[in-house]
């Protein structure tokens, strides 16, 4: 996904956070890239380091709208459920895969449904990357 970066954030303990924008809404998330990267528009692979947990940090969308907010305690990340695997499945954030493990089963009908994730800022990482 194309983000425009504003600025970088280092914190106590090497965490290094990317303020940017992005198509679909502004996001807080840890930056694994050079922590002096200057701002800009950047291509960025997504990860989210948390477990899917369906009810827990994992519910249907009230929306089927592509969506990247801040949460007081993080972030949502709103997008279609696409593939299911054995443990793991996709999120197709507006064009933009992302691999998710998942705590659990999830439920029946769950494939193609848009759903809401809830995570942690310091868990959702940003990856730049030059095409």
């Amino acid at each position: 996904m194309l983000i425009d970066l504003e600025k970088t954030e280092q914190l106590p303990g090497g965490l290094c956070l990317a303020h940017a924008r992005t198509p679909i809404g502004p996001v807080v998330a840890r930056w694994c890239g050079d922590p002096d990267a200057l701002p800009g528009r950047y291509d960025a692979e997504w990860t989210v380091d948390e477990d899917v947990a369906w009810l827990a940090n994992t519910h249907p969308a009230p929306e089927q709208s592509y969506l990247i907010g801040p949460r007081p305690d993080g972030l949502l990340l709103r997008g279609r459920l696409d593939e299911v695997a054995r443990a793991a499945a996709v999120l197709d954030l507006a064009g933009t895969l992302i691999l998710l493990d998942l705590a659990g089963p999830l439920p029946d009908g769950a494939l193609g449904t848009w759903i809401d994730i809830h995570a942690e800022r310091e868990k959702v990482a940003l990856y730049p990357y030059e095409l």
